[in-house]
């Protein structure tokens, strides 16, 4: 049997960001999670939105983007129907007869 071949093992500390520490057998001497058994909603009951990477604040951004950009493109739709309404040049009349 070739020697060294396995990596080293350790016994783990995972750290949680609710601070409930614990350990386990591992190949990386410590380990930072986000959620354990102590803080997901799954184990304690509770009812909240686990939102590690502010996806709710991102999605509700852009909820009210769309609410600015539809009033945008309203006005731009208005400005091309005023755009039509008045009275067009010899030039262009003359350029639409062609097509």
């Amino acid at each position: 049997m070739k020697a060294n071949t396995h990596p080293t093992y350790y016994d783990t500390q995972v750290i949680c960001a609710c601070g409930n520490r614990f350990t386990i057998g591992s190949t990386i001497p410590e380990i930072h999670i986000e959620l354990c058994n102590k803080c997901h909603p799954f184990y304690t009951g509770e009812q909240r939105f686990v939102d590690s990477a502010s996806r709710i604040q991102k999605f509700q951004q852009k909820q009210q983007n769309i609410g600015t950009y539809v009033s945008k493109k309203v006005k731009q739709a208005q400005k091309n129907k005023q755009k039509d309404s008045q009275p067009r040049t010899l030039r262009e009349m003359l350029l639409e007869a062609k097509q």
